[in-house]
């Protein structure tokens, strides 16, 4: 299993360019984030390039997918999304879908659809892969409309398309269904991207009720060959706990 940083999760006061040397030099050579917009993406892409560290994944600059009215805004954030993916040589964006409306759900979710639809076009002139992400609404994200894993692999295969997968986040999943190992590996031609992190308090992947070698050690024995995002807040030193989490689970 390839690991993957998620910067923010783990420097939030420092330079994101030193981050990603930090990374680097911690034997990490895959890393994300999430607001583009904040980058001097010159610079970042310099800096990646010095490394030989691989930006996998960030964030659309839009997110709403419920309502037909907000699409052309997703859609306008998608494409100047893709740009500056383009600049950073990612070739994975994460998107959020919205909060859940109030309307009739099978509305909702036609408006997800058509808007996936929508976005082909995008995807395929700059080569990139958007990843609706479902979350957990217990927790952390009440009111978002995409908490089931089973609705979402639904609505990657109604959509159709190479360039649109889902991205997994195993954490979320623990939290509002479980059954984490049959869920991936029996969806893993719907699946571009997955994000960890222990439940209960999303923490390191030790301190939770799942056992990550096991989890792990399945997906790639089922043929996953992607990366795993460490998106949780440690409680140890930031440095210390990706030390510790490469040594427990870097392959």
């Amino acid at each position: 299993m390839r690991l993957c940083v998620p910067i923010p999760c783990f420097f939030k006061n420092v330079d994101f360019c030193e981050a990603i040397k930090t990374v680097a030099s911690l034997g990490y050579d895959a890393a994300e984030t999430y607001r583009w917009k904040d980058l001097d993406l010159d610079k970042v892409k310099a800096t990646l390039d010095e490394t030989g560290v691989e930006l996998l994944s960030m964030c659309t600059s839009e997110f709403r997918m419920t309502t037909p009215e907000h699409r052309q805004l997703w859609l306008d954030g998608l494409k100047e999304s893709c740009i500056a993916a383009g600049k950073l040589g990612v070739k994975k964006l994460i998107t959020q879908v919205g909060q859940d409306t109030g309307a009739p759900r099978e509305e909702q979710r036609a408006s997800i659809v058509a808007a996936l639809n929508a976005a082909k076009p995008i995807l395929e002139e700059y080569g990139v892969t958007i990843m609706p992400e479902p979350l957990n609404t217990y927790v952390n994200h009440p009111g978002y409309y995409l908490w089931s894993s089973i609705e979402a692999f639904d609505i990657i295969r109604e959509v159709d398309h190479p360039n649109v997968k889902l991205i997994y986040d195993i954490y979320h999943q623990q939290v509002m269904e479980g059954n984490i190992i049959p869920s991936v590996t029996r969806n893993l031609d719907l699946i571009a991207h997955l994000h960890s992190a222990g439940h209960p308090g999303r923490h390191e992947l030790q301190y939770g009720e799942n056992d990550y070698n096991v989890i792990f050690d399945a997906i790639d024995k089922a043929g996953y060959t992607g990366a795993c995002g460490l998106e949780y807040s440690p409680l140890m030193d930031p440095i210390e706990s990706l030390k510790i989490a490469k040594e427990k689970y870097g392959k």
